[in-house]
């Protein structure tokens, strides 16, 4: 039995554990390359590093869109392919995903140094953080081509059933990552450029440990240049449609991203900004786990459903449900037991800060046992090729709720109106996700019951 015919036909629990638990170790690794550059800024140049890192933020969230549009949206379809025995289709897809992630790149690469100070200043950069800003996003941007070589065909990996080796390339990143950064920061006294140089040389390492395991001939699928080059829009318009939804909640996190800089700085100014992105690196830590119960979760989901086989969809929805709010739920515990040793690692010096982070940290995850599920029934709605659906459900959460509340409730409350608006929107979100995913089970119930009616039925009948 081949990796991707175990999909199909293992246990759904072992299964899932199987693909995500490599799934989950590398998005806590992938999580360390943002998490880890501001420990070691935070502890090395302090708050106004912080605060250029967090100001950088929405720039890197706009590279990580693109990345999932074509990789997550290819993914999505190679898994849905390879159920339906269609191996030279998915060959096709990948080839011309690649050829997407190449060409975006470069575009974000020229735009994003053209106008660098002003996108900058957009994203709430005031005078005195504006040069950390533009030192560390100057050197990201040149190595966007490398973080979407390295997450897009990542996830290509991970499509074909090797969940293993998808994990031992972000570990091969984040280690050098970590390695380095204290190299450049401490030693060599490169400041927040040191903590990008670290970044864009780990994910040079990660992009050519992936494009080795294709072109060394161990992956299931061949990566095709020719289609790289011979894009074929119908293709494209595929990947599109079903990697929207990750891409949107992406880039609406990017648009979230500036309104709160921008409100932050109006109402508690770089020292907010500071503390908010300690808060944001918390939340990444316990939110990359239900990512990668969504990644381990998709394939399986996209195989099955492709087959046919609407019972280990709805169970693999289950237990991925239950698996991520067990984990939002041990982040909730983590900051009412321990925020201030959380809030720490950053930097334990400025007093000033950490208290301003104790307090934000502990009203923006108020709601976070909740967030699991919305967050598993948005992939899920993407791993069925329902892309408008799962669409709509990031931006309820991204735009719809939290960007009104962001604006609106600092009017009444202040710089707590900010915080606030966190844990109201992840309600409303969930509320909202469990109303369209008990639709979805009745109309799987619906095609499961008329299937199994076919095979039954008499032969005259049919």
């Amino acid at each position: 039995m081949n990796r991707a015919e175990r999909l199909g036909q293992e246990k759904i629990l072992p299964l899932l554990i199987r693909f995500s638990i490599p799934a989950i170790v590398g998005m806590l690794v992938q999580a360390l390359y943002n998490v880890v550059d501001r420990i070691f800024v935070g502890n090395g140049v302090g708050s106004l590093g912080l605060a250029g890192l967090t100001v950088a933020f929405p720039v890197m969230l706009v590279q990580m869109a693109f990345s999932m549009l074509i990789g997550l949206g290819a993914t999505a379809l190679i898994s849905i392919r390879l159920g339906e025995n269609r191996q030279e289709e998915a060959e096709q897809i990948m080839g011309n995903a690649v050829g997407m992630l190449v060409l975006i790149s470069f575009v974000i690469t020229v735009f994003g140094i053209a106008f660098l100070d002003p996108l900058m200043r957009l994203m709430g950069a005031s005078d005195v953080v504006l040069p950390y800003a533009r030192d560390y996003v100057s050197i990201i941007l040149y190595g966007t081509v490398f973080q979407s070589m390295s997450f897009g065909l990542n996830h290509m990996i991970r499509a074909q059933g090797n969940p293993k080796i998808a994990m031992a390339t972000m570990l091969i990143g984040a280690v050098t990552n970590i390695i380095l950064d204290p190299i450049f920061i401490f030693i060599l006294e490169w400041g927040v450029a040191g903590a990008a140089f670290a970044t864009v040389l780990s994910q040079i390492v990660s992009s050519i440990w992936v494009l080795s395991f294709f072109l060394r001939g161990k992956s299931q699928l061949r990566l095709d240049f020719r289609s790289i080059h011979k894009i074929r829009w119908s293709v494209v318009l595929q990947i599109i449609s079903i990697g929207f939804a990750p891409f949107a909640m992406q880039l609406a996190g990017s648009l979230q991203n500036l309104v709160l800089n921008q409100s932050l700085a109006h109402y508690g100014g770089d020292l907010a900004i500071s503390a908010m992105g300690i808060v944001f690196s918390v939340n990444t830590l316990f939110l990359m786990p239900m990512f990668g119960i969504n990644q381990g979760s998709q394939p399986i989901i996209g195989f099955n459903y492709g087959a046919k086989k609407y019972g280990r969809v709805k169970q693999t929805l289950w237990y991925a449900a239950v698996g991520a709010t067990i984990l939002s739920t041990v982040g909730f515990l983590a900051t009412r037991f321990m925020p201030i040793q959380l809030a720490s690692l950053f930097g334990r010096h400025d007093g000033e800060l950490m208290a301003l982070t104790v307090q934000a940290m502990t009203t923006v995850m108020i709601f976070f046992p909740v967030i699991g599920l919305q967050i598993v029934g948005t992939n899920f709605f993407q791993a069925l090729g329902k892309p408008k659906k799962a669409a709509f459900l990031s931006l309820s959460r991204r735009v719809l709720t939290i960007i009104p509340l962001i604006v609106i409730l600092p009017r009444f409350f202040g710089l707590r109106g900010v915080f606030w608006a966190y844990p109201l929107a992840d309600l409303v979100a969930t509320i909202i996700t469990f109303w369209f995913l008990r639709r979805e089970f009745a109309g799987l119930d619906s095609e499961e019951f008329e299937a199994v009616n076919l095979v039954t039925a008499p032969q005259g009948e049919r």
